[in-house]
């Protein structure tokens, strides 16, 4: 039985996800031992999709928050609130999570501090708990509460990039962009374009990767052939499309613009 302060992000329907290899099982697996899930992939390749999928597949709430440098701890766990009829507290999405047995999903957390993403280490080890310091109240986790996180290892650095601390309280998935075969029924289905195009996409999407830390920074997601697959079946015109949603959002380098550009005219 769900509790009401978590309803809300109970996910009714359905998403479409494409399993690629065992991923699924594995996910499974680590939920019934509530091991804490690291999803390690690029930009668009499918982790947040996978992370819904999962919630819905095990009929659990799903708490989504999206990090990013400005975030504190006070962002997580919650904090004191003045309204007219004094302070009340008022818990943040993590601490809603571990009290009432949702999954909480922190994407891209190397956006945020690490001074706020240590607050998730006493949920991820044996103890499971949650202290609300400014409370003074110790939060026992739910036993539905589930920990998951996602980064992308391409954007890492010295100063972005989880401590070890960290990382070794996860079990890790590695994402990658799907085969193509794969890559191309993902993109027919979420679009409703034809295989056709989808397939000529996904095309123009490997010429485009082979250029990733050779003047891109990242590749073409399947996201991004998703966009352009979209505006396809609306009628907008093929090589347009691909302007708009592959070339344009990847580089401003004209070298590069003109390769990407090269790719498209040569699959349409």
């Amino acid at each position: 039985m769900v509790a009401p302060q978590v309803a809300p992000y109970v996910i009714d329907t359905e998403p479409y996800y494409r399993p690629v290899a065992n991923e699924i099982a594995l996910f499974e697996a680590a939920y019934s031992v509530r091991m804490p899930v690291m999803l390690k992939g690029p930009t668009g390749s499918g982790k947040t999709r996978f992370v819904e999928y999962m919630a819905w597949r095990l009929g659990k709430p799903l708490i989504t928050v999206a990090c990013n440098e400005d975030m504190t701890a006070s962002d997580l766990v919650g904090r004191f609130l003045l309204d007219a009829g004094g302070t009340r507290w008022q818990d943040g999405p993590l601490t809603i999570a571990a009290r009432y047995g949702a999954l909480c999903y922190l994407d891209e957390i190397v956006e945020a501090r690490q001074d706020t993403t240590v607050v998730i280490h006493p949920l991820t080890d044996a103890r499971r708990v949650l202290p609300l310091d400014k409370k003074g109240e110790l939060v026992q986790a739910h036993p539905d509460f589930q920990v998951v996180i996602s980064y992308n290892p391409g954007y890492q650095s010295v100063m972005k990039d989880l401590k070890q601390s960290t990382k070794q309280r996860f079990g890790a998935l590695d994402f990658t962009y799907p085969p193509a075969a794969i890559e191309t029924e993902i993109v027919a289905h979420e679009s409703g374009v034809g295989h056709d195009d989808a397939s000529r996409l996904v095309s123009i999407a490997e010429r485009a990767r082979n250029l990733k830390g050779h003047g891109l920074d990242e590749g073409i997601s399947t996201r991004m052939l998703i966009y352009a697959a979209s505006l396809i079946a609306q009628g907008v015109d093929r090589i347009a499309a691909c302007e708009m949603a592959l070339v344009s959002p990847i580089t401003d380098d004209p070298d590069m613009r003109d390769a990407l550009e090269a790719a498209v005219t040569t699959y349409f």
